[in-house]
């Protein structure tokens, strides 16, 4: 069983991620959602004794972190957790930087856009 957290601070994105990750995964898939980066890192913390397998995380959330983005330091912080250090990181979201946001910490990504159409975009970052 896979498990899975998605961070998106808006609820249609939230179920369209989670539908698609089932989709690709199937259902033996435990899925944990957040609204924020906070609540996502908080969830994090508490995945100690069942880490967490794939973190999915939009950048654009709440604005604590300025100047960087809130799945910016979301990414940080889950780097940071050494029971954290199997889990699979990717970014689905619309920022125009995310391409170089993903190298700079060396994540998956795909743009919203991509994700709105394409299942294929989240097999390609899930199987790999």
């Amino acid at each position: 069983m896979k498990k899975v957290l998605i961070a998106d601070d808006q609820f249609g994105w939230r179920n369209f991620n989670s539908k698609a990750v089932y989709e690709v995964l199937g259902n033996d898939t435990e899925m944990d959602t957040a609204s924020s980066a906070e609540e996502a890192y908080t969830k994090l913390l508490e995945s100690k004794d069942k880490p967490y397998d794939y973190l999915l995380t939009d950048m654009q959330m709440e604005t604590n972190y300025l100047p960087k983005l809130a799945g910016e330091w979301l990414i940080e912080q889950a780097q940071n957790i050494s029971f954290c250090n199997n889990m699979k990181i990717i970014i689905i979201s619309a920022t125009p930087h995310i391409r170089y946001i993903a190298e700079n910490y060396g994540v998956d990504f795909i743009p919203k856009p991509v994700a709105a159409v394409s299942l294929e975009a989240f097999k390609e970052v899930l199987s790999n």
